[in-house]
């Protein structure tokens, strides 16, 4: 396979890695698994081949972010050229409030804090509706 033979077809999971979808190939590869890929509406596995002007929609819970194949690479472009690999046409990522981040795990506790007090526990066990 020549060179040009192997930019007219890249992986699914790579792909998803250069354009910093998502951290690593391994977690793309995790998402197509659980079946959170979509291209031109059906289902992709990870070693599924890109062409240009496929649609990739990737769901993140609530939020689908759509794009739209422009470039096919293989290697690691430097961040600044990482928009030019695909056009955007997701909506904006909706916000979140404090109770969904806390239940999400995204909101932390201050550094030195120590650990939740039982009072803690149960506050948090209510935003969660446990109680």
């Amino acid at each position: 396979m020549n060179r040009v033979d192997r930019q007219a077809c890249v992986r699914l999971d790579k792909w998803l890695r250069i354009a910093r979808v998502f951290k690593t190939r391994t977690r793309a590869t995790q998402a197509c698994s659980a079946g959170r890929v979509l291209i031109n509406g059906q289902p992709a596995k990870a070693h599924r081949r890109l062409a240009l002007e496929d649609r990739v929609e990737v769901g993140f819970g609530d939020w689908s972010r759509v794009l739209v194949v422009k470039q096919l690479r293989d290697r690691s472009v430097p961040r600044k050229l990482v928009p030019g690999l695909y056009e955007d046409r997701s909506l904006p990522r909706p916000k979140m409030d404090r109770v969904e981040k806390i239940l999400a795990g995204m909101e932390t506790r201050n550094s030195g804090a120590g650990r939740p007090t039982k009072r803690d526990r149960r506050a948090l066990a209510r935003l969660k509706g446990k109680e």
